[in-house]
């Protein structure tokens, strides 16, 4: 009688990628070198090759999806070597820092502007449109569509506060409900600037009598009220060039797919800005 070689080893155990074959593999990088795409269906015949191939592939979405709930912003623990204001401002300084970055002996210098913070407010009204004003910008030398916003200048104020004031005083309106919409730096590598923006809705108007009286490049502000769809059409065609108005119009569009139920609350943990008035 003629032996015919067992199945269970029909495949030589060298040829086989590397958690088929009994080694560890650890860690998504490594994964991945042991298991490119397609090279577990060349090493193994017919169907079984296919399934190792399918199952290889489910595993790295798996590990990229684990890694992307993953990422998030770190914190720099600790103080700079030294920081001194090289320029004091109307409305913000320019200060220099020096800091060692680990691993590194010699220090590096960077020049910043050191800002309040702000805060912006997409206001969304019960006929789904977003509402706009148009300020003049004197360092791009151009008049703004943007949403409502002012800085966080108010010793001890919150964000929410701030931008309850700031409608107020923008846009003589007050909203019953606030939501965090989405947080963001403006340029994080001239300035320590971060921005809240919050979603308000149910809205009421401040009596004309009650109205804040506005000034400076605020006197004059003409206004619009935009459908949502519009308003993105704006932005991806490159109308609208404000960051607040962009990230915030973008993020109600984001939040609108998924019927607003990733919307945190109006007074959550702002990361950039721990304490309410205080320094970045």
């Amino acid at each position: 009688m003629t032996e015919h070689p067992s199945r269970k080893n029909a495949v030589d155990p060298a040829a086989l990628p590397g958690f088929l074959s009994g080694d560890q593999v650890s860690g998504r990088q490594e994964a991945s070198s042991a298991m490119p795409d397609g090279a577990a269906s060349g090493a193994l015949p017919g169907p079984l090759g296919g399934l190792v191939d399918a199952a290889a592939k489910a595993a790295k979405a798996v590990a990229d999806r684990a890694l992307g709930a993953s990422v998030a912003d770190v914190p720099v623990e600790g103080e700079p070597d030294s920081s001194e204001v090289q320029y004091h401002g109307r409305i913000w300084d320019v200060v220099s820092e020096t800091f060692t970055m680990p691993g590194q002996d010699e220090p590096l210098t960077r020049d910043f502007i050191e800002h309040t913070g702000a805060v912006a407010m997409l206001v969304l009204d019960d006929q789904g449109r977003i509402l706009l004003q148009r300020q003049r910008r004197q360092p791009v030398r151009a008049q703004l569509w943007e949403i409502p916003a002012g800085l966080l200048d108010v010793d001890g104020e919150s964000g929410l506060a701030g931008a309850k004031r700031e409608l107020f005083e923008e846009a003589d309106l007050e909203a019953a409900r606030w939501d965090t919409l989405v947080d963001f730096y403006t340029t994080p590598g001239s300035s320590s600037e971060a921005i809240r923006i919050y979603l308000a809705r149910e809205l009421s108007e401040v009596p004309e009598g009650q109205r804040f009286t506005r000034g400076e490049e605020e006197a004059d502000m003409p206004r619009v009220w935009l459908p949502v769809a519009d308003a993105v059409a704006a932005v991806l065609s490159g109308r609208i060039g404000n960051p607040s108005t962009v990230v915030g119009i973008l993020a109600l569009a984001a939040h609108q797919s998924t019927d607003f139920q990733q919307l945190r609350p109006a007074d959550a943990e702002w990361a950039a800005r721990p304490e309410a008035g205080g320094r970045l």
